[in-house]
């Protein structure tokens, strides 16, 4: 079977059986402070598991993409050493909310595996829970005696809570599972050693390749185990370890899941790609290699596709981590020295068109985005590759400091082993228990700088739903349903759940509403943000009331609601301005949308010029003048809204029932949750104020409506006026402007000339200063120059013109002290000095710091009386 094949074969098995198939989710969680990446096909269901939303169908199955990076067997640095871990994954699962339990799950388990699929039985291992007389529970005979019909006992296990108790985190849904493992090894090392042996035990051919679990208890914050209301089924099914076992290969990359990619790899770079290679083997690095980017690559793409560009930070940071990586071996292993994992993304597209058709449908925007990321990577891994020579320069003992290892990984992404590999082809070593402190002590500081503390929630009402009111009020009586306290970096703040609330939580890139908590004995609470988790609106205030189970009035900030409205509307009139100015490619990549003003983050490949704004502005304000009603449509079908031509965003999660949104259906027609004005008139004036790039492909729109872009205008006007005065008032500003510029320039010209001659003269006076130490010419003087630029020519000029030059210059620019050295390229060679080295020191004096190459390097500081002291201490390093 091909992996298509496998793929559908999954869900029409669990078709036949009463399950609906439901999309997979992004790759990117929203909505979800506890996750940056959906990790396993049951995110996107957790608020059922927690009681927190009604299941849309009891019985749902699906593929679903998943992205992890750390955890068990998950460190990046392992992905593509072996032959069954990956960053991005499918997971193959089918779910029961409160509808069938275990005896159904392990049936069609085995049915599907046995008799569709056709697996030999006697491959197969089942686990279970044997129980913990530490949490109370028992040993879960149940699913031991349902396995029982169908698997020799020698072939059902016994497992620990670390292998059979599965739980969602510290607190939340958990509950026994029930893991199935396929033993591929060969018949003769089946016989020598006993399968069941090696389950659970890290063996690259005995491997886990499906998980049922059985959801039936809740862990709250004290570490105690609740029954839920309802038992749940969660399964998952690894897609790629699946095709593995399948097609009969002892490796997930040897399937047509990635030899597509790797075939393609090897073609390019001329290296023949060898499987079954060892380490220490000459074909090892580059398989390694060829797996490394077959793998990355899906990671890469699938997160840009669903909205997540590379970035410094958060999920970005991950992103950028994985696709460094990626380079890093295409460079180094592979010998691309120009930029190629870029040229990888059509051809996943094209492999995944059908199944997850968002990359598809992006994949010149996707490709655009790697090819700028790689392209910059490359220019840092240059960079890096001369810090690492600057770092062997200054080192002792043909050893390479901890901190200076953890620098080349963190600042310019090289990990420690190539740090290891270029450090060995020297005859050097690295203190790798140094880089592993430091690397640990960032990693604390992390933790500390993002530690929350999360109380259990305190149950006020049992109701499950929470109904949103604030489409059509900003004013509701509500009850509070549950509180909980949360506390983070010293602050102590509560999360309010109300059974209504017209308080929109932040989401869609709309912020969440501020307002007011009234009650009947007069306390009034603010509630300072509203945001989403797990399907839950939580209030965010800085205490609780008294009375928690009293009736309140939830009251929205309507002036701020009104502003944020006028640029959420203004957002989507925007949108369809662009899609005619710029054409049809422009699509949401991000935004944000909050009462000063919009931010829209759009897909395009150059600048919007000044008359492209302008156009896009006329069009906007021409739709606001026409004061055109909105047309609000609730509870439309997904696929309905979708055939009228409606605007649906990469990277969201539609349920079945969609909102549109419309201003004139010729015009802007949109999926949206977010509050909009009644009519664009309310908007009054809308101003586009900056335009810039963000990422490759990507550029950024910022925006005003309303009061704020009457108060922006207002301001223009009167620097312009103020302008006017100060040009006197003349009949054509732009000429004058331009005039003065010209003017300004001439004398810039005039003025560097005259520190040119001013510095050529002082170049034939310092070199007769030269003196003779230790074979060294040694200058050391103070200078009278304006910048550091004609401090530099100088010292080049004499470079020129004096052999085995010391050269020490001191300046006070602009009221601070700056120290120059340069040092001839022979010295530097056959008397190992370091102009880097020397300028630290003399920094000293002068209370600053600096540093530089070993034959040029500068510095400053907050001290210029100590210019003398450190000229000085110049010729110390060669008396």
């Amino acid at each position: 079977m091909t992996a298509s094949e496998i793929r559908k074969a999954f869900l029409d098995f669990f078709v036949s059986k009463g399950h609906i198939i439901v999309p997979s989710a992004p790759i990117v969680v929203k909505n979800d402070p506890t996750l940056m990446f959906t990790n396993a096909g049951m995110n996107q269901f957790k608020d059922i598991f927690l009681g927190e939303a009604p299941a849309k169908a009891p019985r749902v199955a699906d593929t679903q993409r998943c992205l992890r990076v750390s955890g068990k067997h998950n460190d990046l640095e392992e992905v593509g050493v072996d032959t069954y871990h990956h960053t991005m994954f499918e997971m193959l699962g089918n779910w029961s909310f409160g509808n069938y339990f275990k005896k159904d799950a392990i049936a069609w388990s085995w049915e599907l595996l046995t008799e569709v699929y056709k697996l030999p039985k006697d491959r197969l291992y089942v686990t279970y829970f044997e129980g913990d007389q530490k949490e109370g529970l028992e040993k879960d005979t149940e699913t031991y005696d349902l396995w029982k019909q169908f698997v020799d006992e020698s072939h059902i296990l016994a497992g620990n809570k670390k292998d059979n108790f599965w739980e969602m985190g510290e607190t939340g849904p958990c509950g026994s599972c029930s893991e199935i493992h396929f033993d591929s090894r060969p018949d003769s090392e089946r016989a020598e050693v006993d399968g069941a042996t090696l389950v659970n035990a890290d063996h690259d051919q005995v491997i886990e390749i499906w998980n049922n679990v059985f959801m039936q208890f809740n862990r709250v914050k004290d570490g105690s185990l609740h029954q839920l209301p309802a038992k749940h089924v969660d399964t998952g099914m690894g897609f790629e370890r699946l095709v593995r076992v399948l097609q009969g290969k002892t490796s997930n990359y040897d399937t047509d899941v990635f030899l597509p990619l790797i075939d393609f790899i090897a073609q390019k770079s001329g290296k023949k790609y060898n499987s079954a290679a060892k380490p220490g083997d000459e074909d090892w690095a580059a398989a390694v290699a060829m797996r490394v980017l077959a793998d990355h690559v899906r990671a890469v793409s699938f997160t840009i596709a669903d909205g997540q560009l590379p970035a410094s930070n958060k999920a970005g940071y991950v992103i950028r981590r994985i696709l460094r990586r990626a380079v890093r071996y295409s460079y180094q292993t592979l010998g691309f020295k120009e930029p190629f994992f870029y040229q990888l993304v059509p051809l996943l597209a094209e492999q995944f068109k059908g199944v997850f058709n968002e990359l598809y449908s992006q994949k010149d925007f996707v490709q655009k985005v790697v090819l700028e990321e790689e392209t910059a990577f490359l220019r840092t891994l240059s960079a890096g590759i001369q810090k690492f020579t600057e770092v062997l320069n200054v080192s002792a003992d043909n050893v390479i400091g901890g901190q200076a290892a953890f620098e080349l990984s963190d600042t310019f992404g090289f990990p420690i082993d190539l740090t290891e590999l270029m450090a060995r082809e020297k005859g050097w070593t690295v203190d790798t228990t140094g880089f592993e402190a430091a690397l640990q002590e960032q990693k604390t500081r992390s933790r500390a700088a993002t530690a929350i503390d999360t109380g259990d929630w305190v149950v006020i009402k049992d109701d499950e739903s929470v109904e949103f009111t604030g489409y059509d009020e900003t004013e509701t009586v509500a009850h509070i349903v549950k509180y909980r306290k949360v506390s983070a970096k010293g602050k102590d703040q509560y999360q309010i759940v109300l059974d209504k609330t017209p308080f929109y939580a932040e989401s869609g890139g709309q912020v969440g509403d501020k307002g007011e908590l009234v009650f009947p004995d007069g306390e009034i609470i603010d509630v300072t943000d509203t945001k989403k988790e797990n399907g839950l609106i939580v209030h965010f205030t800085d205490k609780i009331p008294a009375n928690p189970a009293d009736a309140l009035t939830a009251i929205v900030d309507t002036q701020r609601r009104h502003s944020i409205e006028s640029n959420h509307t203004a957002t989507h009139l925007m949108h369809a301005a662009m899609k005619q100015v710029l054409g049809t490619h422009v699509n949401q990549k991000g935004s944000l949308v909050n009462n000063e003003y919009l931010r829209f983050d759009f897909s395009h490949f150059t600048k919007v010029t000044d008359e492209e704004i302008a156009k896009i502005e006329s069009i906007v304000n021409e739709k606001i003048r026409e004061n055109i009603a909105l047309k609000e449509e609730r509870s439309v079908l997904y696929a309905e809204a979708i055939q009228t031509g409606v605007t649906a965003l990469f990277g969201e999660k539609y349920g079945e029932y969609v909102r549109v949104i419309t201003f004139d259906d010729n015009f802007s027609k949109e999926l949206c949750g977010g509050t909009h004005v009644k009519a664009t008139g309310q908007i009054a004036y809308f101003k586009i104020i900056a335009e810039s790039a963000v990422a490759a492909g990507v550029r950024r729109i910022e925006a005003i409506t309303g009061a704020a872009a009457d108060a922006y205008i207002n301001q223009q006007s009167q620097l312009l006026n103020q302008v006017k005065e100060l040009l006197k008032n003349p009949k054509d500003i732009a000429k004058s402007i331009e005039s003065l510029l010209e003017e300004n320039a001439k004398l810039k010209k005039e003025i560097e000339k005259s520190i040119l001659e001013k510095s050529s003269g002082l170049k034939d006076e310092l070199a007769k200063k030269a003196q003779e130490i230790n074979g060294v010419n040694f200058i050391a003087e103070r200078v009278e120059l304006p910048n550091a630029d004609a401090i530099k020519n100088l010292a080049y000029n004499l470079k020129d013109i004096v052999p085995n030059l010391y050269l020490v210059l001191a300046a006070e620019i602009n009221g601070k002290p700056n120290i120059t050295v340069m040092i001839a390229d022979n010295l530097v060679k056959e008397k190992g000095l370091h102009a880097g080295n020397i300028v630290k020191e003399l920094a000293k004096e002068v209370k600053g710091g600096g540093g530089g190459q070993p034959f040029f390097a500068t510095a400053g500081g907050s001290d210029a009386s100590g210019l003398n002291n450190a000229l000085e201490k110049a010729k110390n390093f060669i008396s």
